[in-house]
């Protein structure tokens, strides 16, 4: 079963609770969610594995560690998830940024794919899947889903607050795929929104409604 991890670093619970303000701003939104995507990024990369190499400092020679491994890409789910994506790539700007657009279809209710773009050597990196809030879970596991048919095996999940009914969902659908979260939520309403959650994290984020 995959990993649930919940990113409670004191940084990222205090701006969390501003995220989740109705009074913040559009400008304050897209910022914190910036600087909380860059402290989850550092948590969900503490196992990439390092390799020894050895550097000549301006005093001596020495053994230094390196990151090693597969490479990383990212894959926001549009349109909420692109505000995620800088704050990431300041820690790791080496990684590759793919795409997936979903749509729910108003009759079946379910993610439709309208739009995938991804590095030509998705296969061989790991890939973060990325999308700020995970409430029924449908469209992430969508997103996993399309990944894993397109050959990509090494999957992880990154959001910052999740219901328990979507946890449920992606640990059921993609048992393998870990999952980042900076606030696990009490439930969803009737309406599939997270509840106490932050509202529409699109909306806030691009000031739409």
């Amino acid at each position: 079963m995959g990993r649930l991890v919940i990113c409670d670093h004191p940084l990222i619970q205090h701006k969390l609770t501003f995220i989740r303000n109705k009074q913040t701003n559009t400008k304050d939104f897209r910022e914190l969610v910036d600087e909380v995507s860059t402290l989850m990024a550092y948590e969900l990369t503490r196992e990439v594995p390092l390799d020894t190499i050895e550097v000549e400092t301006p005093v001596a020679t020495t053994n230094s560690k390196i990151v090693s491994g597969r490479m990383l890409g990212l894959v926001p789910i549009l349109r909420a998830g692109l505000g995620m994506v800088d704050g990431m790539l300041k820690l790791i700007p080496s990684a590759k940024v793919g795409h997936i657009g979903l749509v729910r279809d108003p009759k079946t209710l379910l993610p439709t794919e309208y739009y995938i773009n991804l590095p030509t050597d998705a296969p061989n990196r790991m890939l973060i899947v990325i999308d700020p809030m995970l409430a029924t879970g449908g469209s992430a596991i969508a997103a996993i889903t399309s990944l894993k048919n397109r050959g990509c095996d090494h999957i992880k999940l990154m959001c910052l607050i999740a219901a328990p009914e979507g946890v449920a969902a992606i640990q059921e659908a993609h048992p393998d795929v870990d999952i980042y979260i900076a606030a696990l939520d009490e439930r969803l309403d009737d309406n599939g929104y997270i509840i106490p959650g932050l509202g529409d994290a699109g909306d806030r984020m691009y000031g739409t409604n």
